[in-house]
């Protein structure tokens, strides 16, 4: 009986023992600390990522490509450091880092096309930080759109084992004689679908395109005609079944052509648009659709600017007709600022800078790269600043504030033999000067008894008619083609 109590107290002074030691354990600072640091560490949590997304480039950007990284993973960037080129809707443009750190992983690799503003496209760390140690950001959330048609594919196989039978073909809609228009009996005929079964929308009970493709979606596979079955009985290997178009597709007429392969009459090849070419058939649209183009046409001689450019050869200096073209413009509008004018949302918007607006053609499409304050440079200024911005257009590198904030337009196609053309008017500018070739014409002198040859050039101003009336537009080629037929007036303007 003691000896049983004795050994009952000596277990409960143990295990006060114990417990006075696990007290001590976790009460002490540093044990906590130690496993608050531990919790808190990279290796646990990951490094915190500065995010790099898809910048706006440009005003009317909405989406980019990544052309090419220009940094790697794992390199150290500074601020202005040029980390990738991003092709814009303007041209190729180089995108510049705004921190200090480490670049830790890209997420949009090179040649990804279509990515949308303020997308993550690169993580970045701070300097210092483990790079490979980076935090992952959670993947953003799908539209709530796409989750009903999520939800009907997920539907779709588990209802198709409770489908008995097939669906009964449809029943005939029309009675009496039918009308059919060209195009739908083509793809009646071309299937082999009764025009019976085709339900009319058009005048009088005319079945047209539309109901014809409409009764395409909804029939079953065609079944192969009996004059097709009785050639193919001989044969022993079986026929291919046509293949259906696909549900909510649309149907292949015209039929895709295949590459490699000559196409079929009436087959083509989808081209998908770049960046560029979708900006250029928005802006040309949008242009024609919403300005009231009005149109005036000059000839103007060109002698004197062709014997002054060969003045200028024997000096070395080499200039266009082009130059010549576009300092007259300037000077014109010095004198007629009137005309310097855009439109905004408001109305009529006088500018104080003149900002020259010269066509490039590229790869890509058409680009308007600006010779700023065009009317206080020479021609020679104006040559050197107009071959510097075309080569740059041409090789994709031009800045945003290297085509953006013209005031006037000129588009030539003279070197194309192009004797006179319209040009469309570039938004929100008030005129575009179209420039053509020039060209060589016998004309009466003065005493109208001798014949002289005349180096007429053609151009033609579009102008915004809600800002530049036909009065105006033809007092600015009068002053233009003064300009140009006497240069020394544009040295006074």
């Amino acid at each position: 009986m003691a000896a049983s109590l004795r050994l009952g107290r000596q277990g409960i002074l143990f295990g006060l023992r114990l417990a006075h030691v696990k007290q001590c354990l976790w009460t002490s600072p540093s044990w906590q600390e130690h496993v608050r640091l531990f919790f808190q560490s990279p290796c646990f949590l990951g490094v915190t990522p500065l995010k790099v997304q898809m910048p706006a480039l440009s005003p009317t950007m909405e989406e980019g490509n990544i052309v090419k990284w220009l940094k790697k993973e794992g390199e150290a960037v500074a601020a202005g450091d040029a980390l990738c080129e991003i092709e814009t809707d303007k041209a190729v443009v180089t995108m510049e880092s705004n921190d200090d750190g480490v670049l830790a992983k890209i997420l949009m690799e090179e040649g990804s096309r279509g990515v949308p503003l303020g997308t993550l496209i690169a993580l970045m760390v701070e300097e210092g930080q483990d790079w490979k140690q980076v935090e992952m950001p959670p993947p953003e959330a799908a539209p709530s759109s796409t989750a009903p048609a999520a939800a009907q594919v997920a539907a779709a196989p588990a209802a198709a084992p409770a489908a008995p039978s097939p669906p009964s073909p449809p029943k005939p809609a029309t009675s009496g004689p039918l009308r059919l228009s060209p195009a739908a009996r083509h793809i009646l005929d071309t299937h082999g679908l009764d025009p019976k079964l085709a339900t009319p929308t058009g005048p009088r009970g005319l079945i047209t395109k539309e109901d014809a493709l409409n009764l395409l979606k909804t029939s079953p596979a065609p079944k192969s005609t009996p004059a097709m079955t009785a050639a193919a009985a001989p044969s022993p290997t079986p026929t291919p079944a046509a293949v259906p178009p696909p549900p909510g597709g649309r149907p292949n007429i015209p039929p895709l052509s295949v590459p490699g392969k000559p196409g079929a009459p009436g087959t083509f090849t989808e081209i998908p648009a770049s960046n560029i070419r979708r900006v250029i058939a928005q802006r040309l649209t949008q242009s024609k659709t919403t300005i009231p183009h009005a149109y005036a046409t000059v000839d103007c001689d060109m002698g004197a600017v062709l014997q002054l450019r060969k003045d200028l050869a024997k000096e070395q200096i080499k200039v266009s007709v082009n130059d010549f073209i576009i300092k007259a413009a300037a000077a014109t509008l010095k004198e007629m600022p009137e005309v310097n004018v855009t439109w905004s949302g408001d109305g009529p918007r006088a500018l104080d800078s003149i900002h020259i607006a010269i066509a490039v053609a590229t790869e890509k499409g058409l680009i308007t790269p600006i010779i700023k304050d065009a009317a206080s440079k020479g021609v020679q200024e104006i040559s050197a600043n107009a071959k510097a911005l075309a080569q740059k257009a041409r090789d994709g590198k031009l800045l945003p504030e290297e085509y953006q904030g013209g005031s006037f337009s000129i588009s030539n196609l003279g070197m194309f033999g192009i004797s006179g053309f319209s040009a469309v008017i570039n938004p929100p500018q008030a005129c575009i000067l179209a420039v053509g070739t020039s060209r060589a014409e016998l004309q009466l002198s003065e005493d109208n008894e001798t014949l002289r040859t005349q180096q007429l050039m053609t151009v033609t101003l579009s102008s915004d008619g809600r800002l530049v009336d036909d009065e105006l537009a033809s007092r600015f080629l009068d002053k233009f083609r003064a300009n140009l037929e006497r240069p020394q007036r544009m040295a006074l303007a």
